[in-house]
């Protein structure tokens, strides 16, 4: 009887024991996520911000240039930006496992490589921005609309230059837990982004030009203070100066960018397909406004989700970099409770205030109605955002990109878009019919980005992480590959 009693109180103690350690494993893995995820979270929010803030700015001079700027935006903006976000996401991949490997002088050659595919991309999607108009006409967008867009669309150009540089170096930061510097020049940019526009817009009543000069000049601001940060000698370890060996092994690392590039590309023009949709509704102006302002929305709570999917990334990339398969499959369980907690407290809020939120980007009562009718639809997409985005950023850093592009292309452009636009067009639901339909694809494409994670081989992808990290190696003492000029 004693030794019953005995055993019993040995397993009670020992069930004690895990649980406390299990608690202890949650709060260090919670650290380590926020480490990232907060950081990249502001940044994001800010980044994102000023776009919206422009927006703002530009509603409040003009319905019909507010209807174009939504309309660049939300389309050639996404289109280039998510053609660059996923080309870099390639970087964010091995940064992280370089970082994990204890590779880091290889981090600085790969953030340059990143440059390199990044600039030759963007300048070859360039006629995007320069025959704006002419491509709006194309796809039947009314003629005041596609005029406003390509007038817009022109004084996007220098802006979007600074996300070959601020993209690529925010994933080379945060691979080696560093982009607390970002959050401080992302809230900077944000900060001086308001009173420029006030002044450009209002002060010398400069109108559109003034609210895109301001974009433009406090996207830079936060590019140069990168520079700064990364040539004044802030990463000894991972940046020892520009070197030839960036123009070397180019073909692997642009065959990794572009299936990560299609992997973002499919998720972000999502979207811009379905504000296409609603385009060609009756009401096309009003159609479009209220569709970009939920939209807004709910990329600006989705900023929120990518701060989580890099901080995904960069601990999936890490714990494979060291070849720790347990680690990676932890980590995953953390981030997911972690981001769906936020997630709900989101849902909520748009449920509370719908009606309400048309008001900061319109005066236009038409457009509020519209945004009223979509709040609870935006609930539920804001909700969905704070899961598949950190199954995506598990694919990254494990270097799966190509697969999530395949269940992307199914479940966003054979399921969602189709069905958004039978019942956009052929009920009554119209602009709520198109959003119904894009909820339906980002569900179908969570459930099977869940079973994918459930039955990966994280042993297996600790075994391709260090043979794709031992193909890239380059020997530090290496001068044949290393001509590097320090700064």
């Amino acid at each position: 009887m004693d030794d019953e009693i005995k055993t019993k109180l040995l397993q009670y103690e020992e069930e004690e024991e895990e649980e406390g350690d299990l608690k202890q494993r949650i709060w260090i893995e919670s650290k380590k996520i926020w480490r990232v995820a907060f950081p990249s979270v502001i940044s994001r929010v800010c980044a994102f911000g000023t776009i919206v803030v422009t927006q703002s700015f530009i509603g409040h001079i003009s319905d019909i240039d507010l209807a174009g700027y939504a309309l660049v935006q939300t389309l050639s903006v996404r289109f280039v930006n998510g053609i660059l976000l996923g080309m870099s996401s390639a970087t964010e991949t091995l940064c992280g496992q370089a970082f994990g490997a204890g590779h880091d002088h290889m981090m600085g050659i790969y953030l340059q490589r990143s440059w390199i595919v990044d600039l030759i991309t963007l300048t070859v999607l360039l006629p995007v921005f320069i025959f704006a108009t002419q491509i709006f006409r194309l796809v039947g967008e009314e003629e005041a609309l596609a005029k406003s867009g390509g007038y817009i669309s022109l004084w996007f150009i220098p802006f979007i230059y600074n996300y070959v540089f601020s993209l690529t170096i925010q994933m080379y930061l945060q691979a080696q837990l560093k982009n607390m510097i970002i959050a401080w020049l992302s809230t900077l940019q944000f900060a001086i982004h308001i009173p420029l526009s006030m002044l450009f817009v209002y002060k010398l009543n400069m109108g559109v030009a003034g609210a895109m000069i301001s974009l433009s000049m406090s996207s830079w601001v936060l590019v140069i203070g990168e520079f700064i940060y990364i040539f004044g000698g802030w990463c000894p370890n991972s940046w020892k100066g520009f070197t030839v060996a960036a123009f070397k092994d180019l073909l692997p690392v642009v065959k990794l960018s572009i299936s990560s590039g299609v992997m973002v590309c499919l998720e972000l023009w999502y979207n811009a397909v379905l504000v296409l949709l609603a385009g060609y509704m009756a009401d096309a102006e009003v159609a479009i406004s209220a569709f970009s302002i939920c939209l807004n929305v709910n990329v600006w709570e989705f900023m929120i989700s990518l701060g989580f999917l890099g901080a995904a990334c960069v601990r999936v990339a890490n714990e494979l970099g060291r070849g720790n398969a347990k680690a990676v499959k932890f980590s995953i369980k953390v981030l997911l409770g972690t981001s769906l907690t936020i997630g709900m407290f989101f849902f909520i809020l748009c449920l509370v205030f719908g009606k309400k939120l048309a008001y900061v980007f319109t005066d236009d009562d038409r457009v509020a109605d519209t945004v009223s009718d979509l709040s609870l639809l935006l609930s539920f997409s804001v909700l969905l955002n704070s899961i598949y985005p950190v199954l995506s950023g598990v694919a990254v850093g494990a270097g799966l990109q190509a697969t999530v592009a395949i269940v992307n292309l199914v479940c966003f452009y054979l399921i969602g878009v189709p069905f958004g636009a039978m019942l956009g067009y052929l009920t009554s639901l119209e602009v709520k019919g198109i959003w119904i339909g894009m909820i339906c694809g980002v569900l179908t494409q969570t459930i099977t980005l869940l079973y994918l994670n459930w039955k990966t081989d994280w042993d297996l992808q600790v075994t391709r992480a260090s043979e794709r990290l031992n193909r890239f190696y380059l020997k530090t003492n290496d001068d044949a590959d290393h001509v590097t000029n320090e700064l």
